[in-house]
């Protein structure tokens, strides 16, 4: 067992680490405490060799502590943290966005401190596509806490295990995983295969022009469109893609911007969109989010959707 580490991260305008605990899109990845203030994560590495255990708790001024249980190196660590909380971005600017947007401006007061919550990688979030494929959320994040349990690495977190995912060398040498079908596991094998040749590394992905990004990803067996835009937008720490197939956002924004029809179009997507920059990811998450939140139009759930 590696030695417990500590590090800080001093958040550069207001975060609110209660808001990433109750993050709403995927497994969950942290769960609050009843002040709000602590989360709980363990995930693969980004070198998809290691494992790593981080309890997390924001003080009073802001700051956030961190102890870390990992053989992996800090900085590296600290830094997947830091996209996984998007911390790696100005918060500046995104407040900027809503100065100059009304109703991004409204939901960022509505909702103080919120910023997208990452899956760990886009290893970690190809392999839920594959667990969540028809589906419900409920079902497949439980299949996933039994194959981490079973196959990955469990670590005791103020009192509670929290099971990470296994790594791909760990996948691939699963002959068989129970819930999972034979058709399901080929296509998981293949996701690990190619997070280990280096197709499902996030800096790669994000630095790519999104149309290519999701090209690259839909060669991953089963995944769709959907899934590569839910991989590109919640893994790789993008913060100014739009990729149009976000679920319900067409429906939330003809809500909130009062267009007068159920659903914005393209064109319109794509005019509104533009206030957004460089933040359109981080705007399509606040939508998504309010909009969920305040039940609105369109929020129905639907199996398999992010």
């Amino acid at each position: 067992m590696a030695a417990m580490r500590t590090f800080t991260l001093e958040p550069d305008s207001e975060f609110s680490l209660a808001a990433a605990a109750s993050f709403g899109f995927g497994p969950n990845t942290g769960r609050p405490k009843p002040d709000g203030a602590e989360m709980r994560l363990a995930f693969v590495t980004d070198d998809l060799e290691r494992h790593a255990g981080v309890q997390l708790r924001q003080r009073d001024g802001g700051s956030i502590s961190g102890s870390v249980d990992s053989a992996a190196d800090l900085d590296v660590v600290v830094e997947q943290v830091r996209r996984i909380l998007s911390l790696d971005q100005p918060g500046d600017q995104w407040l900027g966005v809503g100065e100059r947007d009304l109703v991004i401006g409204r939901l960022q007061r509505e909702l103080p401190g919120l910023r997208p919550v990452l899956f760990h990688s886009p290893y970690e979030a190809a392999a839920w596509s594959i667990l969540s494929a028809r589906r419900h959320r409920t079902q497949a994040a439980a299949l996933r806490t039994r194959i981490s349990a079973t196959l990955g690495r469990s670590f005791r977190l103020d009192g509670e295990d929290v099971h990470a995912f296994p790594t791909p060398a760990q996948l691939l040498g699963a002959s068989s995983i129970p819930g999972v079908d034979p058709a399901r596991l080929e296509r998981l094998d293949g996701v690990a295969r190619a997070a280990l040749e280096g197709r499902l590394d996030a800096r790669t992905l994000r630095e790519m022009p999104p149309e290519a990004a999701l090209g690259e990803l839909q060669r991953l067996p089963g995944v769709g469109p959907t899934y590569a835009t839910l991989i590109l937008l919640r893994s790789t720490g993008a913060a100014d893609a739009m990729t149009y197939a976000e679920p319900r956002l067409g429906s939330y924004v003809a809500h909130l911007y009062s267009l007068g029809h159920p659903e914005a179009s393209r064109e319109e997507l794509a005019q509104i969109s533009e206030g957004w920059r460089p933040f359109r990811t981080w705007a399509a998450v606040l939508i998504r989010v309010a909009g969920d939140r305040a039940g609105l139009p369109g929020s129905a759930f639907r199996s398999g959707h992010p």
